[in-house]
Formats: structure tokens, sequence, C-alpha cells
């Protein structure tokens, strides 16, 4: 079966770590929510002291609901947080919401990784949703085409997770920036914005791996078929 077949083998350690980064993403989160940092200030206060120090005030902050649900909109130029990150005055929130705001940078500076980014979403969309229909029909139906079809739109989905990479690790290293200018001033309040925003990376790593797993996966099946 294509499911349960000695490829899945490949995928086990890769989901060892991907359940290990979102334990230490919502360890952290958790740990570092209970810790108010210093300058007394909301996600959403940071967030905006941020943006106006880079003269983005074209960009505007909104509360969404969830939990870490925060995110950038280069669309809509708005940084999304998640309500308790949004009103929190945690190490968490100061974080979380400096790290979407590097994402408002980096689109304000055209760094290029995001721009790739945003440029193959599309085909990254696409070819998530249908490399496995597309692959397990070519399977059951011999018919090769369809896998290889299956194969290459799934590549493309990859290499949207490859180019995430630098773009969510560049983001966290400009907050970073941002926030050792004067808005985290204490070593706890600074190791535990690392914490967590390290963690957040981690599982980026994981779902990269994940998806190089899949695809590693779908070219042994097909090479089985010949």
């Amino acid at each position: 079966m294509f499911y349960y077949d000695s490829t899945m083998l490949l995928i086990i350690p890769v989901l060892i770590l991907a359940f290990y980064a979102q334990s230490k993403v919502h360890g952290n989160y958790k740990k570092y929510s209970k810790k108010q940092n210093l300058a007394n200030l909301t996600g959403g206060e940071i967030a905006r002291e941020i943006l106006d120090r880079k003269g983005l005030t074209d960009v505007n902050i909104y509360p969404i609901k969830g939990v870490l649900t925060d995110h950038y909109n280069p669309a809509k130029k708005t940084v999304n947080l998640s309500e308790d990150v949004y009103y929190g005055r945690s190490i968490s929130s100061s974080s979380i919401a400096a790290h979407e705001v590097g994402h408002a940078i980096q689109h304000a500076t055209k760094y290029y990784p995001l721009v790739l980014r945003t440029g193959i979403l599309p085909i990254a969309q696409l070819g998530s949703s249908a490399a496995f229909p597309l692959f397990l029909l070519g399977l059951l139906f011999s018919i090769p085409i369809m896998m290889d079809l299956g194969i290459i739109f799934f590549a493309g989905a990859l290499l949207f997770h490859v180019v995430t990479l630098p773009v969510e690790y560049n983001a966290s290293r400009r907050a970073m920036v941002e926030l050792n200018q004067g808005i985290l001033v204490s070593q706890e309040e600074i190791s535990g914005a690392k914490a967590v925003l390290n963690a957040a990376a981690l599982t980026y790593v994981a779902s990269t791996l994940m998806a190089l797993m899949q695809l590693i996966r779908l070219v042994l099946i097909r090479g089985s078929r010949k």
C-alpha cells in the first residue's frame, strides 16, 4: 500500500523531530508568557513602536483569534497578532510581535527570499493539494506520467518550504536587533526571546525535512514501479 510501505521508515525520524519542535514551541511560549517584560509594553505596542521607528506608519496591527496564529499579510500590509500576543505584556508577546514586524520590514526592504516566497505561493498551494491525488491515481491505474506530475507538483511545494527557512530566520534576527534597542533590557528577557524564536524556527526546519522525506518517498515508489 502507498501509505504503509517500507518508505514510511523515512518519515518516522522527522515525525519525532516535528513533535519535539511543537512541544518546544508550546513549552517556551507558555513559560515566557508568565514572565512580564520590564518595559511593561503589550505586543501590540511593541509592534507599533518598531514599525514607527522604521518609518512603516502605513502598516496596521490587528488582534486576531486563536493561539500562535500570528502572521504578517503582505497583500494588506497588516501585522496580525493573536489576542494573547497583542494584549499581553510578556516576553513571549514581545518576541512574537517583533518577529512578525520583522516580516513587515522584510517586505518594505524587498528582502528577496520573501519576494520569492510570495511569488511561488500559488504554485506551492497547487502543488501541495494536487500532488498526492495525482501520484496516487497514477500509482493505482499504472499511469507513469501522472506519477511524474505528482512528483513535480510536490517539488514545487518543497521549494516553498525551503525558501521559507531563510525568511523566518531572518525575521527572527531582525526581531532580536529591534528588541535589543531598549525594549528588552534584562538578560532573562533576551534569553527568553531567543528561546521562543528558536523553538518556532525549529518547526519550520521540521516541516521542510518532512516535505523532503515525502518527496524522496514518492521518487522511490515511482522507481519501484518501472
